[in-house]
């Protein structure tokens, strides 16, 4: 692969600790969020950050497969929620991800295939496919 571009970030103190991007754009305060035993309050933890970078990416993928399809995609939503939970071989943790696609004007069958194929070109996806469990979801009106 070449690549087109780097993200570099460093975190100090693991989850309840510190985490910068090397340009200072991220700056933020991380917690343990009160579901997994931490503190929580109001600072941010991986699993968001992870489910926002996801989400940003998918949503492109559909800005792609839309307009593969003369599609108008600028009123699409995704929301990504990731979850965290034991890991029941190991004891470690595992994380599973659900994907919710709101196409506002999109019939169904037209829906379906922006989803599936925003799903094959996604990097995020590419990255959990085989290794997390992924769920597709097309919301209706």
């Amino acid at each position: 692969m070449e690549a087109l571009y780097k993200a570099t970030a460093t975190t100090v103190g693991g989850r309840s600790g510190h985490v910068t991007s090397d340009d200072g754009v991220l700056d933020l305060k991380l917690e343990v969020p009160k579901g997994l035993g931490g503190a929580g309050g109001e600072f941010t933890n991986p699993e968001q950050l992870f489910a926002a970078g996801y989400s940003a990416c998918f949503g492109s993928a559909l800005q792609v497969v839309a307009k593969k399809h003369k599609v108008d995609p600028s009123d699409f939503e995704v929301t990504v929620t990731v979850e965290i939970g034991k890991d029941p071989d190991d004891g470690g943790f595992l994380l599973s991800v659900i994907i919710d696609g709101y196409f506002p004007g999109v019939d169904l069958e037209t829906g379906e295939v922006l989803i599936n194929e925003a799903h094959e070109i996604c990097p995020y996806s590419k990255a959990t496919r085989d290794n997390i469990d992924v769920t597709l979801n097309l919301l209706e009106e």
